[in-house]
């Protein structure tokens, strides 16, 4: 298993003051896919995709990303990791950002324009940032996460905000990555972006409450879409925990 996989975490914990986000977290992320994040605002997204790239603050447990501890050096040109928001200048143009970023990574000017292409900004190229729509920014700070062809994309939420068309547009191109043989972690909160990706972490008060696939969701509750499944899981992992406390209860 950890062969095919480019992130494994085992026993993960994170403290954000006198609070527990993960208590012994343990995932595993395969190679070649779309992995997708998902679960209500709040529930630790965020942080876990900051652990994968080496960017948080832990207090036990391990990380490994494709081989590497996370964080390593070694995995600066492997991993890209793409924040919720545009994470670009405002007062220059895509172009001058996307070069910006290629000199800082150390890649040649070609994959400037390579990028600009893969994410249909070529009319754009020349705008400065803060003329674009929300979308457009969006895909610029996509393309900044695709310099240099990265094995693993760390994504944050990159459609929130996004119309259905420009969502959907972007799913695509997620799709032509993975196929060429990039791994992909996506985060979301919502619901009916499960049914794009190959594996999917459903994710609630910093647990993991299922590690499985669109299709087995669905088989798995009995319901027709991706967001009754996951209330139904919900459901479940509430009666499961307070079942626990009452046994806990019972035991002293």
């Amino acid at each position: 298993m950890m062969n095919n996989s480019a992130v494994v975490i085992e026993g993960l914990r994170v403290r954000r003051g006198r609070h527990s986000v993960f208590d012994g977290v343990d995932v595993s992320i395969p190679r070649g896919r779309i992995t997708g994040l998902l679960g209500p605002s709040g529930c630790g997204k965020t942080t876990l995709m900051r652990s994968i790239v080496g960017v948080q603050k832990v207090r036990g447990g391990t990380v490994s990303v494709l081989g590497e501890p996370a964080g390593s050096s070694r995995l600066r040109h492997r991993v890209a990791y793409g924040t919720q928001g545009a994470a670009v200048y405002a007062d220059l143009t895509v172009r001058q950002n996307l070069q910006y970023f290629a000199s800082v990574l150390g890649v040649g000017r070609g994959e400037v324009e390579r990028v600009i292409t893969e994410v249909g900004l070529q009319d754009q190229s020349r705008q400065v940032i803060g003329s674009l729509s929300g979308g457009q920014a969006s895909r610029v700070s996509l393309a900044a996460a695709l310099l240099g062809s990265p094995e693993l994309i760390v994504l944050d939420e990159p459609t929130v905000g996004l119309d259905p068309v420009l969502r959907a547009e972007l799913w695509g191109l997620f799709r032509r990555i993975a196929d060429e043989g990039a791994t992909l972690v996506v985060s979301s909160h919502v619901m009916d972006e499960a049914a794009r990706c190959d594996r999917l972490l459903l994710m609630r008060s910093g647990r993991v409450v299922a590690d499985t696939t669109p299709d087995e969701l669905l088989e798995e509750t009995g319901e027709r879409d991706a967001e009754a499944a996951f209330l139904t899981l919900i459901a479940r992992d509430e009666a499961a925990h307070a079942h626990a406390r009452r046994e806990r209860r019972g035991g002293r």
